[in-house]
């Protein structure tokens, strides 16, 4: 089936294709069917019925690649689901305005890629305290680290502190071989990748042995009063709701504090319930805090990974 559109001009097709074909590629590993352009005309192997849907996918990419928007395959994975969501209003929009957050060790530019990457990016650079909740593989956790590297550089906050509840939230660590950090470190893993894709690991390193950066588990935090930092509690949906409230009440002046978590990934035995549900619950229209709640068209990891989220939601689990 041909579709009713052209692509004649080469640094528009060069920009639809991607690097080897990759973005069309997409389209077989999410349908099951091949998409190729000719002359500049897009065939596909598809249905007559899939007309409408493919060809407002594919006059957004081309008005994308027309405005000389650089397209991953995370780009048209995105696309495609919006489109099968009929929300392609403002796409070209949000990817015209996208606001640099940081530039990383290696020089990549860190730049929100959907709209609620959009809206959660704004919110962490207006609030106090935000909620980024959703799916695994939205971007919730890396983006906050971004914005915490970005307000240290910045001079916004003078420290930095990541945490996570460990083992299961009961952080019960005596069983496993070593010292304290030999412990606590397996369980602060993703925290530590994040800080050095955005800073490098000897930077990272320096920062940490100097106490700018303090990467610890949540039991940490009881106790302290947290002044002129920038600090994320991430898998909250972890924390039991006696240490979500302890989390959320070290916050002190001039400081940003944020909270991620997947409500729906709760590994907390059935005595104790999640302190992210009920924080959410009972938070939802505070002053100064802001929920953004991320949806499955939001994750940027491989295609696969959203497949799975919806075999396991199809099943319940």
């Amino acid at each position: 089936m041909k579709l009713n559109l052209n692509v004649h001009h080469v640094e528009t097709l060069q920009l639809l294709v991607g690097i080897e074909d990759k973005n069309l590629k997409v389209f077989k590993s999410h349908y099951g069917f091949d998409v190729s352009i000719h002359d500049g005309q897009i065939v596909v192997d598809a249905k007559e019925s899939d007309r409408v849907l493919l060809e407002n996918i594919f006059r957004t990419l081309i008005l994308l690649a027309e405005h000389k928007i650089i397209l991953t395959e995370r780009d048209v994975l995105y696309i495609i689901k919006m489109a099968e969501q009929d929300r392609l209003e403002n796409i070209l929009d949000l990817y015209k305005s996208q606001k640099k957050i940081l530039i990383s060790d290696q020089g990549k530019s860190i730049v929100p890629k959907t709209f609620n990457q959009r809206a959660y990016s704004d919110a962490l650079m207006k609030y106090p305290l935000v909620f980024g909740v959703g799916p695994a593989g939205t971007g919730k956790t890396y983006l906050a680290v971004a914005h915490a590297v970005a307000a240290l550089k910045k001079g916004l906050v003078k420290k930095l502190v990541l945490t996570r509840p460990a083992v299961e939230a009961g952080e019960s660590l005596g069983f496993l071989p070593g010292d304290l950090k030999e412990k606590v470190d397996p369980y602060l893993i993703p925290l530590y990748d994040a800080l050095y894709d955005f800073l490098g690991i000897a930077t990272t390193n320096s920062l940490m042995e100097r106490g700018i950066i303090e990467v610890a588990p949540l039991a940490y935090m009881r106790g302290r009063t947290l002044e002129n930092a920038f600090v994320i509690l991430d898998e909250a949906q972890n924390t039991t709701e006696t240490q979500m409230k302890m989390f959320l009440t070290r916050l002190g002046f001039s400081s940003y504090m944020v909270v991620t978590g997947d409500p729906s990934q709760v590994d907390l035995g059935y005595r104790n319930k999640s302190g992210l549900k009920q924080a959410l619950e009972i938070l939802s229209d505070i002053d100064d805090a802001k929920i953004i709640q991320f949806e499955k068209v939001d994750v940027i990891r491989h295609p696969l990974v959203q497949k799975i989220l919806e075999r396991y939601e199809q099943n319940g689990s």
